[in-house]
This record gives C-alpha cells, structure tokens and sequence, in this order.
C-alpha cells in the first residue's frame, strides 16, 4: 500500500484536512482547493499543492510532501520545487507555505544544514504522524490522517471509534459525510483483499454509500463500455470482411452469367463487402457489448455486489450471472 499516495487522494477530496495541522491555517482555509500542477522549461509536476481561492485576502499558496520512506533529497526537491514554482508565477501569490508530513522522525534525510534555515522558518513545518499522540485525544481531522500509519488491527479500532465520535460529535470543521468518505477510503486501500461485505462489517457501515464505492462502480461501467466497443469493432469487421467475401463471390457468380463473369465478380465483391461490412459492424457490437457485460461480472461481484445487482446493472439473467461468475 503506498500511503503517500492515499494521502494525495484524501487531500484531492478534502482540502480542508491539511489545515488541520497547520499551526495558523489561512481564514479561508474552507476555500482551498488541491491539485498537481506543472512547472516548465524544465517540465515537472508538483503533487501537493493548495491553492487559495481567488477571492481571498492574503494570496497565500501551500505547498505539501508526504513521506513514507527514506529520501535524501527530499528537502532538495520539495524546496527546489517550491521555489521554481513561485519563480514561474511571481504575480499569482503574495506569500507560501510548506508542509512536511513524515511517518516518523527516522525519515528525515541525514544532512539538513543546507536548507536549517528554511526548516527552522516559520513557514515550514514538519509533521511526524507516529508523535501526535493518542488518536483519541486529538482533533477528527489528526486522527483520519493517523489511520494511515495504524497496523491493521489497530485501524479497525480506531476507524470505528472515529466514526462513533463523527456521528455523536459536533464537527465544525469537515463534513461528517468527507469524514466517513476518508475512513472508508483509507480501509479499502488497506483491507484490499477483502470483499465489500467484509468491510462494511468490520466498519459497520454501508459501502454503497460512500464515495469511493460509487466512483468504483462508475469506473468498473466506463471499462465495460470501453471494452464492449474495442470488442465489438474488432468481431465486427472480422465477421464483415468474411460475410463480404462470400456473398461476393455468389453474386459474383449469378450476375457473372448475364453481364460476364468480370463484371459480375466486381459488383458482387462491391455489394457483399458493404452489406457484409454493415451487418458484420451491427452484429460484432453486439456481441462484443454482451461480452464485455459478461467479462465484467467477476469484477463487480468481487466488489460485494449480488448476483441480482448484477444481473439488475447489467441487463443480464441470473443465469447469465451466475454462468459468468463460474
């Protein structure tokens, strides 16, 4: 599991959840929004980066790393980054940020000195998730991000108590609907081998109303469609080219009587390969759709769903569910 990369989708979802360990977040904190930008000449992007809302007072731009294994260069690369990025867009900002969010203290590179008085500035700050303390006692927004670093076991105790106190607490903050969007996300990252229904008994609660479920499941139809017509051209213009050929070369032959063997063999081969083309398209889609729906029941009932949802979703008999699932 790269954690680094579930903090990057948190973050993408709920912004606002950075800010919740910043020491002086920005009064329009609500407002930023995440995103990966470009930087050219040379190109590179930059994963981690907030930027303020257009009407905000202070022009203020958060740049953020997470870290979840050793890299010497890390503050060469987040600082150099950084930098050139503001260099490339000196009149969009008025001020910037950094944050560091490390798993624990052993990750920081060896040598430091270079860049001690940036570290040391107040506006760095460095954030070792196995310090904040007990996940209990902190703030919702510090404990989701706590998850992250938890042992399995640990996870599940604590995503449920976090989930207790969202839906009892008062949350000022995040919404409690992102909240649970976070714990659920964070838990299918972790517990991927485990079914749907696997995970909404652990968490004691419904997948299907969660975000990274329903985002699953429109991923899982746009493949479908997507194989479906890649599928369904290729039979298509095999069986046309086939179905073409023959009935060229019968029309071929019975015109080729009256108007010459030539002539009949040039239209022939004319009409069939269109008509052939056309019926072959027609039904090559067809079936390549059907197929598709097929070659995609696996991956939906490895998702949790039943037979009859899938079935129901995909226009297909329980039969055809079941035969497809063996």
């Amino acid at each position: 599991m790269r954690r680094d990369a579930i903090f990057y989708t948190i973050f993408k979802r709920v912004p606002g959840l950075l800010f919740e360990l910043v020491e002086q977040p920005p009064a329009e904190a609500a407002n930023y929004r995440f995103e990966s930008v470009e930087v050219k000449e040379p190109t590179f992007r930059i994963d981690g980066v907030f930027l303020p809302p257009p009407d905000a007072t202070s022009q203020m731009i958060f740049f953020a790393e997470v870290q979840f294994q050793k890299d010497e260069l890390l503050y060469h690369r987040f600082f150099s980054e950084s930098m050139l990025y503001m260099y490339r867009n000196p009149s969009l900002y008025d001020d910037w940020y950094g944050v560091i969010i490390l798993q624990s203290r052993s990750l920081e590179p060896e040598n430091t000195t270079i860049h001690r008085s940036l570290l040391n500035s107040s506006q760095v700050q460095r954030i070792y998730l196995d310090e904040l303390g007990n996940p209990d006692e902190q703030r919702v927004g510090i404990s989701l991000m706590q998850l992250t670093i938890a042992s399995e076991t640990q996870m599940v105790e604590q995503a449920k108590h976090l989930i207790e106190r969202v839906q009892q607490e008062q949350i000022n903050v995040l919404a409690k609907k992102d909240i649970i969007d976070v714990i659920t996300t964070i838990a299918v990252y972790k517990f991927a081998n485990l079914s749907r229904e696997e995970v909404e008994a652990m968490l004691g609660v419904k997948l299907e109303e969660t975000r990274v479920y329903r985002e699953a499941k429109q991923e899982g139809l746009e493949q479908g469609v997507e194989i479906g017509r890649e599928q369904g051209v290729e039979i298509g213009r095999e069986q046309g080219v086939e179905i073409g050929r023959e009935q060229g070369v019968e029309i071929g032959r019975e015109q080729g009587v009256e108007i010459g063997l030539q002539q009949g063999l040039q239209q022939g081969v004319e009409i069939g390969l269109q008509q052939g083309l056309q019926q072959g398209v027609e039904i090559g889609l067809q079936q390549g759709l059907q197929q598709s729906k097929l070659e995609l029941v696996p991956q939906f009932l490895a998702l949790g769903m039943s037979m009859e949802n899938v079935a129901q979703l995909l226009n297909l008999t329980i039969e055809q569910v079941r035969l497809a699932s063996e």
